[in-house]
């Protein structure tokens, strides 16, 4: 919890500092994520996209070419969650009042644009080879397909082993999951090739690749964005919070409510909280932090609290004045409690 603020009463009124608890959260990625594990994936991942390269070439497959370039963005997502492990254990100084917290997020939004812009080249290179489908050799894209499978499946185990609250890890390891279904279908591709010599198999799975591509991209910008937005995390409604808050005794109003993420799996809330004058300000703080950290689970908290001015306490009071010293313009929505007697 953090440090209490004396509560200064005069004639003219209430003197309310702020209050920050901080119930033991941790900042960026967290530190028992394991880069040995991210790293042995990245191993895995890098040689066999070299494999792969070289026979799609050799093969003229663009199936395989087109699992390559999702496995490269794999790896690019890895490296990327490495440096934001670094970037993040920083501590915070000067202006970076976070730190690096946001690195993996800047990182994953690349990842995602980068997922995109592959996948668009990819369909027109598909379409073009389904016009004019050129030879495909289905021995060597089944092989390489079968192997590259079970290549996903241990890149896929080590992921799993290492932290997945990082978004970018979590990106990385859904990827890998997509890829085990490309190669599926990669080596679907290479059999009908070879069973029926129909070439256009190869560029038509090359499609189903690109669908996952962008799924994959859309959903880490999406994600990304929210975060960058300073948008609730999903699965958190501001305005529940708000009526709980209010719900509490004691309690007269909730207004600039704010609830954000600083980064991945790390969610924050500020409000400004108006109590009743014969209640104790720091008593009721304390029950309002804990119940946000057994509900919500959120332990990043920054709560202002004051003393409700007479008006608030009677049925249908205005909205908050300046002239006590409280927010004239809130952000957001008003959450008021049951009128207090006064």
């Amino acid at each position: 919890m953090g440090a209490e603020h004396d509560h200064g009463h005069g004639d003219g009124g209430h003197d309310h500092g702020h209050d920050h608890g901080h119930g033991g959260h941790a900042h960026g990625v967290a530190a028992d994520a394991d880069r040995r594990w991210l790293a042995t994936a990245l191993g895995l991942i890098c040689a066999y996209m070299a494999v792969e390269v070289a026979v799609g070439l050799a093969a003229g497959s663009l199936a395989l070419l087109s699992d390559a370039a999702h496995m490269l963005t794999d790896a690019a997502s890895i490296v990327l969650a490495l440096v934001a492990m670094r970037l993040a254990a920083r501590p915070a100084r000067g202006g970076f009042t976070f730190g690096l917290k946001r690195a993996e997020i800047l990182s994953a939004q690349a990842n995602g644009l980068s997922l995109i812009l592959l996948a668009a080249w990819l369909s027109y290179e598909a379409v073009r080879r389904l016009v004019s489908p050129p030879e495909v050799a289905g021995a060597p894209v089944l092989l390489t397909a079968l192997a590259g499978i079970a290549v996903n499946v241990v890149a896929a185990w080590c992921l799993s082993r290492a932290n997945r609250t990082s978004l970018n890890v979590e990106g990385a390891y859904q990827h890998v999951l997509n890829d085990l279904f490309g190669f599926a279908a990669t080596a679907v591709a290479g059999l009908v090739v070879m069973a029926t010599g129909y070439a256009r198999a190869d560029a038509t799975v090359s499609l189903v690749v690109v669908v996952l591509m962008v799924r994959a991209g859309c959903g880490l910008l999406k994600e990304s964005g929210r975060i960058f937005l300073e948008a609730a995390p999903a699965g958190l409604d501001p305005d529940a919070i708000g009526d709980a808050m209010v719900g509490r005794p004691g309690v007269v109003e909730v207004h600039d409510l704010h609830v954000w993420q600083i980064t991945s799996g790390q969610t924050a809330l500020s409000a400004h909280v108006l109590v009743a004058p014969d209640r104790d300000c720091h008593a009721v703080r304390e029950e309002l932090e804990r119940d946000l950290a057994d509900r919500n689970g959120i332990t990043h908290t920054t709560l202002q609290v004051d003393h409700a001015a007479a008006e608030l306490l009677t049925v249908g009071a205005a909205a908050p004045r300046a002239a006590d010293g409280h927010c004239a313009q809130p952000h957001g929505a008003v959450h008021r409690g049951e009128p207090h007697p006064h």
